[in-house]
Parts: C-alpha cells; structure tokens; sequence
C-alpha cells in the first residue's frame, strides 16, 4: 500500500523511501508501515513544515528469542527536513495494550510511504479488542491541557485543537477507541457545528500558506469549541480500567506470534 499525495516534494519523498530502504537492509529488519506523523499527517501544514516518517519493523524470530535483544527503536540522521525514526512491532504491541494513542494513530495515517494493509488491519483489529478507551481519551485531553499551558500561539492552538477534536470525535463515537488521526477528518466525523467546522478548515488554510502564524488570537468560535471539549472530557481522568490484563497479553502475544510465523 502507499497513498503519497502529489503536493509533496518528490525529492524529499525519494530521500525517505531511500531511508527506509536503507534501514531494511542495514539493520536486517523487515517494515510492515511506514508513514507520515506530525503537522502534514495531522492535516495542518505550514509550508515549511519538515518531514515526521515514522516506521513499524519487525526483527527475525532469532533476535526475538537472543538473550541481548537489540534496540526496539531505530532512527536516522536528524534534520531541518527529516524526521525519520521507528519502533519495533513489539514496542508499538505493548503500547497499544497499555493505550498509548500515539502507536495507535500511526495505523490511522492518511499518508503511507510503505505498508502491508493486512498488518496495518490485523493491527487495527488487536486495537479495537484491547485499548482502554478511558486511557486513549485521557492521552487527548493531557495532550491539549499541555498546549494550552504555554505561551499561546496559533501553532501551539492547533496542536490543542486536534486533540479536542479527537475528544469530540470519541463522544460522537461512543462505542469507538481509535479515532482518525487528521483534523479534518475527526471535524467531518463528528457532530460540530457548521460554524466550528468551517472555521477550523479556514484556519487550516491559512497555515498551509503562512511561515509563521504568530501570537494572534484563535478564532473565538474555535477557542469556546476547545474549553468546552476539554470540559466535556474530564470524566477520562475517572473512567475504571475495565480490560482484563492477562486476556489483554495473551491477544498481544497471539499477534506477535502471527507476525513472526
């Protein structure tokens, strides 16, 4: 599988396929996905924005069994431009069963360098059966509560804006764990408003053609949107782990095992 939109930049798309590349090879891993993360993934570019690859990988069965595993985390050379490092499949399994958001988003990129979409869904589906919710909506609404503790800016408004979209997204959904992971697919899924919608992918716009967006004030449609969901979403920080933990490991482990054979 791979879904690269045109307005890349080629040159740099050739530099990351040629990464990863070179990481298959060098290190002797097989990558089941690699993909887009960050500001282009997340829907909200700037026009300098740099490159957040992220990739899953998988070592031989033989490195899995050795007594001195090697690193479950593999990167590149870091730049203004790229930003390309990833995980081992088994450190990406053992996030998801404790609810980590982040490894989970990665399977919902609408930018795919590489990807097996049998992997991609067997993966999906080990989500859906062992992530907390509660967790999953308590990483969102830690992650906009931090922006909004800093200095304010536009970019940082919108790095709390996804999440308390993602927020939105889970109470339209009330039965889901993995929402999408671009803004304005979690806005075109969810029951906002026109007003908050159309003002959202104004904003967007204007990011994809400013540099910098400086210190200016959200939009005050956009700022009630995002205090209201944080409201909305306190009960996470009460929400009972409900998953049972030995079932939680032995799905896990059967996936690994799968991914191994």
């Amino acid at each position: 599988m791979r879904s690269v939109p045109l307005s890349l930049d080629p040159f740099v798309i050739a530099e990351i396929d040629r990464r990863l590349s070179s990481v298959s090879t060098e290190e002797d891993v097989r990558i089941p996905w690699a993909i887009e993360s960050g500001s282009r993934a997340w829907g909200f570019p700037s026009p300098d924005s740099d490159y957040d690859c992220r990739f899953l990988f998988l070592r031989t069965r033989d490195d899995y069994l050795s007594l001195w595993p090697a690193r479950d985390v593999i990167e590149t050379p870091l730049d203004k431009i790229y930003d390309v490092n990833g995980w081992d499949v088994a450190k990406a399994v053992k996030l998801i069963a404790k609810g980590n958001a982040t490894a989970v988003e990665w399977l919902r990129s609408p930018i795919v360098y590489a990807g097996d979409t049998s992997f991609r869904d067997e993966l999906l589906t080990l989500a859906d059966e062992i992530v907390e919710r509660g967790a999953i909506g308590r990483h969102y609404l830690h992650v906009a509560k931090k922006q909004r503790a800093g200095t304010p800016t536009l970019k940082r408004f919108f790095y709390g804006l996804r999440p308390a979209a993602a927020l939105r997204w889970l109470e339209t959904h009330p039965t889901a764990v993995v929402p999408p992971m671009d803004l304005p697919t979690l806005l075109a899924e969810s029951d906002v408003s026109d007003e908050v919608h159309r003002a959202a992918l104004e904003l967007i716009a204007l990011k994809a053609e400013t540099r910098e967006l400086g210190a200016a004030p959200a939009p005050a449609v956009l700022e009630r949107f995002v205090v209201v969901q944080l409201e909305h979403a306190e009960h996470f920080e009460s929400e009972p782990v409900t998953n049972d933990m030995d079932r939680t490991r032995a799905l896990a482990d059967a996936f690994m095992r799968t991914q191994l054979d």
